[in-house]
């Protein structure tokens, strides 16, 4: 409830048209926000895949007029949609009167939101557990994963590669890496090490890179070096995009590893150009093969189809920000980050098109359709799919003791929904979809240690700043 003190003090300092207020019905425009803006900048307007709107922090301009621009033309490079074919200018300007408000009581009333998990025991179906803090970071956490012995890499999207030889020791910043490409969602991404790390020292990075001729245009990419006292070096290119190929948006670069048997996998979004996400000619949109020294395998599915990429493993995807290897069947799955509504669960399987944009069960996050088809003949469907969207990013398949009820169960997780899910798989389908943790911020990775430990990588929902937690088991057995 709002306190008439409260909106006399806030009338004095923001200067706000009363032509403009008497338009605006506060249960309105707040409902309107919730179904079109919260499953970026969250509920609260704190922050998520888009920026907080309550920090006093604005990229492209913090005036109305400035503001009641970015909502109307968008910033489509960035991955913002224009809402002016959704959105009346009264209901643009009243959703700036919204956010002006909203700032002012998160200001009043203190209510940003820290990432300090309740001291609480989580419970499931098969395990309880408590959330146990590993490391803390001061910007946003992008990928955890381990060698073989238990030594833990991690990424931060803003650029650094940090080592920690184990639990308890301290991180270790890794000088040297790759130059990225801090557009948008892009920057650095994945950090996997090769699964004969102990022996040939290969870590493996995904990243957003521009253009080598200085021009604003980029794609993933995927790079391969080594550790010598805290330095990357020996750094090989194993995969770079054509300069004619990349693209100046800065959204949907996927982008994730998986290391099998010599081979390499990896995702890269479609940039926000969905309708190349159907074209073999262009890298966006797809989920790539090959081998773990960059050569491309003979056997990959379009290999001697005139036009198409030799890389292409599978088509057809938005944002596959999850791809994991299930070692009990020896299966690729992953996770597709979807528009509003539509996040999936998908099987890949070589030369199989997954469908978008021309279907899809999300629509705009304007609130447009993308398509008026759920299925098509010829196109791969999710075995599991949201409504609305969790936000899904990576993921992992659990093995080890730790959990023991939960061996080869998919562990899902979800930004926007503020979610660790436990997916149950039996003969390729999803029989299962259980919540592990909510409400302790954005959840961008989970990773399983040699050991069968959990970790979840959690970032703080406006500031941006990144901690990785363990699932301690409590009282292991219910």
């Amino acid at each position: 409830m709002f306190v008439y003190s409260n909106w006399l003090v806030f009338f004095a300092l923001t200067s706000f048209s009363c032509l403009a207020l008497a338009q605006m019905s506060k249960g309105d425009i707040k409902n309107i926000y919730q179904d079109n803006c919260a499953s970026c900048h969250g509920k609260n307007l704190q922050g998520g895949m888009g920026g907080s709107l309550i920090d006093a922090s604005w990229k492209h301009g913090s005036s109305d007029d400035e503001v009641s621009r970015s909502i109307k033309y968008g910033k489509p490079d960035l991955g913002m949609p224009a809402w002016q074919h959704t959105l009346s200018d009264e209901q643009i300007r009243s959703m700036v009167v919204f956010i002006r408000e909203q700032a002012f009581l998160a200001k009043q009333h203190g209510s940003t939101n820290s990432l300090k998990p309740e001291p609480k025991i989580f419970q499931s179906k098969q395990h309880n557990f408590k959330l146990e803090l590993i490391e803390s970071f001061d910007e946003t956490v992008w990928a955890v994963s381990f060698t073989n012995t238990g030594q833990m890499f991690i990424t931060e999207k803003q650029g650094r590669l940090w080592f920690k030889p184990t639990e308890t020791s301290d991180k270790v910043l890794i000088k040297g890496t790759p130059d990225i490409w801090l557009r948008g969602q892009g920057g650095l991404l994945d950090v996997v090490p090769h699964p004969d790390y102990d022996s040939n020292g290969w870590i493996y990075l995904s990243y957003a890179k521009q253009s080598n001729d200085g021009k604003n245009i980029g794609m993933t990419a995927v790079s391969r070096g080594k550790i010598n006292k805290a330095s990357w070096v020996n750094e090989q290119n194993i995969y770079t995009a054509e300069t004619n190929l990349q693209i100046a948006t800065g959204a949907h670069f996927g982008s994730r590893i998986v290391l099998d048997k010599g081979y390499l996998y990896f995702s890269i979004g479609d940039r926000g150009k969905k309708e190349m996400a159907q074209d073999l000619s262009k890298p966006n949109g797809k989920i790539h093969r090959l081998h773990d020294d960059g050569r491309v395998p003979l056997d990959n599915p379009f290999v001697n189809s005139p036009n198409a990429l030799k890389t292409i493993y599978s088509y057809g995807h938005r944002n596959p920000q999850g791809l994991a290897l299930d070692t009990q069947s020896n299966k690729i799955w992953s996770t597709e980050h979807g528009p509003r509504g539509g996040d999936e669960i998908n099987l890949i399987k070589p030369g199989i098109n997954y469908g978008w944009p021309k279907i899809t069960y999300g629509i705009n996050y304007s609130g447009t359709p993308i398509s008026d088809k759920t299925a098509l003949p010829g196109m791969a469907q999710p075995k599991h799919y949201w409504v609305p969207s969790i936000a899904t990013a990576g993921v992992e398949f659990y093995r080890g003791e730790k959990f023991s009820d939960w061996k080869h169960n998919f562990l899902v997780t979800g930004m926007s929904a503020q979610e660790l899910r436990r997916i149950v798989i039996k003969d390729e389908n999803v029989i299962q979809d259980e919540v592990l943790i909510k409400n302790q911020g954005r959840v961008r990775d989970v990773a399983v240690s040699p050991s069968g430990d959990i970790y979840v990588a959690i970032n703080q929902q406006n500031k941006k700043q990144g901690k990785i937690f363990k699932l301690v088991p409590v009282n292991s057995q219910l």
